[in-house]
């Protein structure tokens, strides 16, 4: 067969299986943001109704770039520097910035690895370390910045981050959160050192058992007291967020990151599949398996979303009837907790002097489950707050904690495998470095990248972390696929590469592809690339949120304590006040 022959001529492994390669594209495509992120982005823009621009653009934009980026690692055989390079020789820098952005990736993407470690081993506990204050330093009582946050937000800013008041306020490195981030690139490192050979065997279990965990998880979520608001206000449609471009400008956004694209990863993986492999068919199941994993994650975030919003209005109604049982000497049995909101109006229409004496803590403690539901969190916020703030909530906190850090962390490692593919594999292909055994090349690499590392487990560690997360993948990812979809069409030329995909899969592509990547796509990512530079450059001064125990100790609200802040001052802005005022809840993160 020809593949024989390529096989005596470059001497590449392969996957054991067509079935080895999808796992691998699985396990790397769906990762943390289908848990944290699509979720967030259906609160925001309606629910439901989400799904409509979220659809359209996977077909647009999400399948056929991915199938092209298959299409051309498993022709050229090579990774990202060696393919492109192949296409044409001015084309090779374009490989070497996926190889950047991936190691900028790697840098910190292993440290949410380390927190679901940190988390992991916290869980074997009697009592959830999240869930309830530590006790003061003179024993008298909680810690005080702990009460006027909440236990779970306390645990993971002061606990697990230590988190400095700025960017500017250096401190050592978190032993804890050291060792864990060497034990998460210990396993990256077991689980690449051997190549495909090695992560194909992981990926059996990388790939799968999230979804026993996310099967789990809904099971018990759907049974959860109150879930049924969070998953009526999800499949209750606001259509009239179709009209917010922004909902679009998200929605291709989410399509674009949660595959992957433009990393090499894809390229590099489909470098080992056979030659005549049918990647087409493979690309359309990864794709709508990440996609519907990011639904199925979204039906169980929002039975978690309701239990706890129920959980907050429930408080909320008992802090209103007590207060008004007081104020007016009631009867305790006088008010029931349905009919508090009817007693607000009751009394107030009553004894209005009376009532304007409480009237402002009626105001701030206004009760609403709409609100509640409204909250949006997402990434750090909704992974480690408030799904650690519902688990604790549940009988047997620590079972249902042991599960879902697990998965965490396997979805996290599951795509470190391909983030970590994608920069060894195209270095490979380098003669120099092909020289070195596997064992030790990739050893290096890790190594290099857990030094690096080590900033992001200091005290401002977590700053650096957003600065990396937020600008180190975005603009870069969208120029570097927005050059590769027009090197295939203009330059290589569609109907060479027409040819390329008939000599693998024995036919050509259809009209679909072919108007998706020569028109489509292109102008999608045109758009997507404009849309971010104008929004940098009429964000102004970049701000962050900062975690500042000073504020804790002297009183002020979650909104103060977690503040906006200049990045170059430290003072707060006005932007961030507005924020503040906007999402003034105890939820109040955002990453």
């Amino acid at each position: 067969m020809y593949q024989d022959r390529v096989m005596e001529k470059d001497g590449r492994p392969n996957w054991d299986s067509p079935m080895q390669f999808v796992l691998a594209c699985v396990s790397y495509a769906v990762g943390l943001g289908n848990v944290w992120r699509f979720p967030y982005l259906c609160q925001l823009h309606g629910g439901g109704g989400f799904l409509i621009p979220y659809l359209i653009m996977l077909l647009l934009e999400g399948l056929p770039l991915f199938y092209m980026e298959l299409a051309i690692g498993q022709k050229m055989r090579l990774g990202s520097i060696g393919a492109w390079t192949s296409i044409s020789p001015y084309l090779g820098g374009l490989g070497l910035a996926s190889v950047v952005t991936s190691l900028y990736l790697c840098l910190y993407y292993n440290v949410i690895n380390a927190w679901s470690f940190w988390y992991l081993f916290h869980s074997f506990q009697s009592v959830l370390p999240w869930g309830v204050c530590p006790i003061n330093s003179n024993r008298t009582g909680p810690t005080e910045e702990c009460e006027v946050a909440t236990p779970t937000q306390y645990f993971f800013y002061r606990e697990t981050l230590n988190i400095s008041s700025s960017i500017e306020e250096h401190g050592g490195i978190h032993t804890g959160q050291a060792l864990c981030l060497v034990l998460a690139w210990a396993i990256t490192y077991l689980f690449i050192v051997r190549g495909v050979k090695s992560t194909g065997k992981v990926v059996y279990f990388t790939a799968t058992f999230p979804y026993l965990v996310l099967f789990i998880y809904l099971i018990r979520g759907v049974t959860l007291y109150g879930a049924i608001n969070g998953l009526k206000y999800m499949f209750t449609p606001k259509m009239a967020e179709l009209a917010n471009p922004r909902a679009w400008i998200n929605a291709a956004t989410q399509i674009f990151f949660s595959l992957g694209l433009g990393f090499g990863s894809l390229i590099a993986f489909a470098s080992y599949n056979q030659y005549n492999n049918n990647f087409q068919n493979q690309a359309i199941v990864v794709s709508l398996i990440n996609s519907g994993t990011s639904i199925f994650a979204s039906i169980v975030t929002f039975a978690i979303y309701g239990f706890k919003a129920t959980l907050n209005y429930e408080d909320c109604l008992d802090r209103m009837r007590i207060l008004l049982l007081n104020t007016f000497d009631l009867a305790e049995d006088a008010i029931s907790m349905d009919s508090v909101l009817e007693w607000i109006e009751k009394l107030n229409t009553t004894y209005p002097e009376q009532f304007a004496q409480i009237a402002d803590k009626v105001r701030e403690g206004e009760c609403n489950l709409e609100k509640e539901l409204d909250t949006a969190v997402e990434g750090t916020g909704l992974a480690f707050i408030v799904y650690s703030e519902a688990i604790k909530n549940m009988p047997l906190p620590q079972l249902w904690s042991v599960l879902y850090f697990f998965m965490l962390l396997l979805l996290g490692i599951g795509s470190m495998l391909g983030n970590i593919t994608a920069i060894i594999t195209p270095l490979r292909d380098f003669k120099i470095m092909s020289r070195m055994s596997n064992e030790l090349f990739s050893g290096l690499v890790c190594v290099f990248c857990l030094l690096l590392g080590l900033g992001f487990t200091t005290t401002s560690g977590n700053y650096w972390f957003t600065i990396f997360n937020d600008y180190a993948a975005t603009f870069s990812l969208l120029f570097i696929v927005l050059i590769e979809v027009i090197a295939v069409s203009y330059i290589y030329g569609i109907k060479r590469f027409e040819k390329d995909i008939e000599d693998m899969l024995g036919h050509r592509p259809n009209w679909y592809w072919k108007i998706m990547w020569a028109v489509t796509s292109p102008l999608l990512l045109i758009g997507l690339f404009i849309f971010y530079i104008i929004s940098y450059i009429q964000g102004g001064t970049p701000t962050y949120q900062a975690w500042n125990k000073e504020l804790v100790s002297s009183g002020f609200n979650i909104p103060d304590v977690i503040c906006c802040f200049m990045s170059k001052n430290g003072s707060l802005s006005r932007a961030c006040e507005f924020q503040c005022e906007v999402f003034h809840s105890k939820l109040f993160v955002r990453l």
